[in-house]
């Protein structure tokens, strides 16, 4: 029995090194010289500027709904070019905050319309199809197209600089082949907790890495949902926003470059956008973003293999990018054996098995390490303290495998489900809370799960210590804290914000007030 389960988890951890070795390949492509995007000047006279429509899809956001629009309002474009489009399918007081706020934007000048649906359909690619097409309003009164030759789109926490569209606008212009150009996210937040740094982690490696090394190789980009400019024509001939995958994004960018339509990544234009505050709220975007991505792999998978101009390693890119996130699968699947194949371990030779983990920490781990680290020097980030985050960024990443297995299984499946939307609470500073805010996000029972995950993977550690086998015992680490992080938090959510907060209110009142040096003479 206990080769057979040393073989099953190394067979597993196997699985999981063929992830690792392309993020390593992701890092060589980084190396490839980068060929510069075309670009041009917009011309001088204002009245010649192309004609943007700014669509913003709003669902229960009333913490940082009129924040958007006011960042929207400052763009350095003239009025008489910009359409803004409020879409709004909110249930709560969000719609009321926003009409009040698009009459004065309207007063001002601006053209901006507070769109409302009879109903949800298609949740956010419902409302971005609605916005383009036009439709009948919840009013009954049939409403205009967009009329933008361009489409900028921004979700409700996000925070665009005044000259977004300066900055971006330029590459579609000079290039009638690129059909979408994409800024990095940056993060408002992100120094709020523990948890909100390492979800930056992650998201700067996808930005920073994963975006830029897939457009030097020529291979498909994904526009992420917002932050990102269309030209609307490329829309269409990829035949629209579809709403029968939750990651309508990530399907439509394949079926545009599916097209012959190449899109643009911009590492240097950024867009500040507040992360999930909550452990709860986090897992349930990531629920989705994993489902949704093995639903586009089920929709367009075929297609793509069998589309006669896409090149050969553009399909085996494109395939690992839609089924990344089966890496998870394998993770939960080898969660159940930790303390199985701890107690193995002791009764087989540690001769026969050293190797085993001298690759696993070889192939599987360091590449992912690197990956993190890369990123944050890529964003600007200063090198010990992203140092000291690769851990807690690894253990994070395996306390989600239930959470995303799950939504990886559902996907395979086919079982449908709705748009679980993220609470934002308007967050910036460390001593910012989002207790006592009227918006939750739901918990999973899979939290009790890795509790008990987290728990058997202590115990697995204390055997493999036990049996000097320290470095299996650093995995059975790693699983027991992530698992233990994740589950205690979404149990707890209230509690933990709380001592965050009692935390950081008792380090500023020990903090040494700050005296203004006099100058003398």
């Amino acid at each position: 029995m206990a080769p057979f389960l040393l073989i099953s988890y190394y067979g597993l951890f196997a699985i999981l090194s063929v992830y690792g070795m392309h993020r390593a390949l992701l890092l060589l492509r980084l190396l490839r010289r980068r060929r510069e995007a075309a670009r041009v000047e917009l011309p001088a006279e204002e009245a010649r500027y192309p004609l943007v429509t700014v669509q913003l899809p709003v669902f229960n956001e009333r913490y940082v709904a009129t924040r958007l629009l006011d960042a929207v309002a400052a763009f350095d474009w003239p009025k008489e070019r910009l359409e803004i489009q409020v879409l709004d399918d909110s249930t709560d007081e969000t719609s009321g905050i926003l009409a009040e706020r698009c009459r004065e934007l309207a007063a001002e000048g601006f053209e901006i319309r507070h769109l409302r649906r009879k109903n949800r359909k298609g949740y956010k690619a419902g409302a971005l199809a609605e916005g383009l097409r036009g439709g009948e309003g919840e009013d009954g009164r049939m409403r205009a197209p967009a009329r933008g030759e361009f489409v900028a789109i921004f979700d409700a926490d996000f925070l665009p600089q005044p000259d977004f569209l300066k900055r971006s606008l330029p590459y579609l212009l000079a290039d009638e082949g690129l059909g979408l150009v994409q800024a990095r996210w940056e993060h408002i937040n992100r120094d709020h907790s523990l948890l909100t740094r390492l979800q930056a982690v992650f998201l700067d490696a996808h930005f920073a890495i994963e975006h830029q090394a897939r457009e030097r190789a020529g291979h498909f980009l994904n526009f992420n949902g917002t932050a990102g400019v269309w030209r609307r024509s490329a829309i269409e001939a990829a035949g629209g926003w579809s709403h029968d995958t939750l990651t309508e994004d990530l399907d439509l960018s394949f079926r545009v470059q599916m097209e012959g339509i190449r899109f643009h990544y911009l590492h240097d234009l950024g867009v500040p956008a507040e992360l999930p505050a909550e452990m709860n709220g986090f897992k349930n975007q990531q629920h989705r973003w994993a489902k949704g991505s093995i639903e586009v792999a089920r929709k367009l998978l075929l297609p793509l293999w069998r589309h006669p101009g896409v090149p050969l390693g553009a399909k085996l890119e494109g395939s690992m990018h839609l089924l990344n996130n089966l890496a998870y699968l394998v993770v939960a699947i080898a969660s159940f054996l930790t303390l199985p194949v701890a107690l193995a371990r002791g009764s087989v030779h540690p001769d026969l098995t050293i190797w085993a983990d001298r690759y696993l920490l070889g192939i599987g781990l360091l590449p992912v390490l690197s990956y993190f680290l890369i990123a944050q020097l890529l964003v600007g980030r200063r090198l010990l303290p992203s140092l000291l985050l690769l851990p807690a960024a690894l253990a994070l990443g395996i306390g989600l495998s239930i959470n995303n297995a799950k939504a990886v299984l559902e996907g395979l499946l086919g079982h449908r489900t709705g748009f679980v939307r993220t609470p934002k609470y308007h967050i910036h500073a460390a001593q910012d809370s989002w207790i006592g805010k009227c918006y939750s996000a739901r918990k999973s029972l899979g939290l009790w799960l890795e509790i008990f995950l987290g728990l058997e993977a202590l115990a697995a550690f204390g055997v493999a210590a036990w049996n000097g086998c320290w470095s299996m015992g650093l995995f059975f680490l790693f699983f027991a804290t992530g698992y233990l992080y994740t589950g205690l938090l979404s149990a707890l959510p209230s509690l933990a914000e709380r001592l965050r907060s009692k935390t950081w209110t008792l380090r500023a009142a020990t903090r040494p007030p700050v005296v203004a040096k006099q100058r003398v003479g």
